[in-house]
């Protein structure tokens, strides 16, 4: 999935196959976000009149490439994370000790495709708060792009809250279940809040 031209992965996704879909497309948001968070450090960086800000860039830089490749890997992983429900759904249902194996293979694959979205989820708000750091304290003249990365890396954090509710009720495990609804309607509020500050700041700050 990650090695298609552009056109290749959008041709696939209109079309009338059920994956890739909206988990993967809300991780390739989520990867675009932190893209521009990393093209406005590598915007600052190295210029003399932003030297203060250089060790926040550089760390910027790193920590960002670890949650970039982690989106991206998100954009196959939801993919074939819904490839394992649906072949558990194809499992044959005969007798009884079939039933049950088919069964525990769906409550499996629902789980890996809970957890998916769910770590896409913590790594938005890692962007989120990788472009809050650098508002006010990067090059000035991509400052809109922080406020873009916000809304790409808001995308990421509701699209996948979608496809963590819609998994809920097949975990069949109501402790993991209550865990990932928690989690996620923490995780989801974070992302909310800290999009909403970024942006808002990013807008008053621009000449209007």
């Amino acid at each position: 999935m990650i090695e298609h031209t552009l056109k290749d992965y959008l041709d696939e996704l209109k079309s009338s196959a059920p994956a890739p879909g909206g988990g993967s497309a809300s991780a390739l948001a989520g990867a675009q976000g932190v893209a521009l968070v990393m093209m406005v450090a590598n915007l600052t960086v190295g210029r003399e009149k932003y030297k203060e800000q250089e060790a926040l860039c550089q760390q910027s830089l790193k920590e960002g490439a670890i949650v970039m490749e982690g989106l991206i890997q998100a954009i196959h992983e939801d993919t074939q994370a819904y490839n394992q429900v649906m072949a558990a759904y194809q499992l044959p249902k005969e007798t009884e000790e079939e039933k049950a194996l088919r069964s525990k293979a769906i409550r499996e694959a629902t789980l890996v495709a809970t957890q998916v979205p769910y770590d896409a989820m913590k790594l938005s708000v890692k962007g989120l708060e990788l472009a809050k750091s650098l508002v006010g304290k990067s090059n000035p003249n991509c400052s809109s792009d922080l406020g873009v990365a916000a809304l790409n890396l808001l995308a990421c954090s509701q699209g996948v809250w979608l496809n963590i509710l819609t998994n809920l009720s097949g975990i069949k495990d109501p402790e993991r279940e209550q865990s990932f609804r928690d989690g996620g309607m923490k995780l989801y509020q974070q992302t909310e809040t800290l999009a909403h500050e970024i942006y808002e700041e990013v807008k008053n700050g621009l000449k209007y």
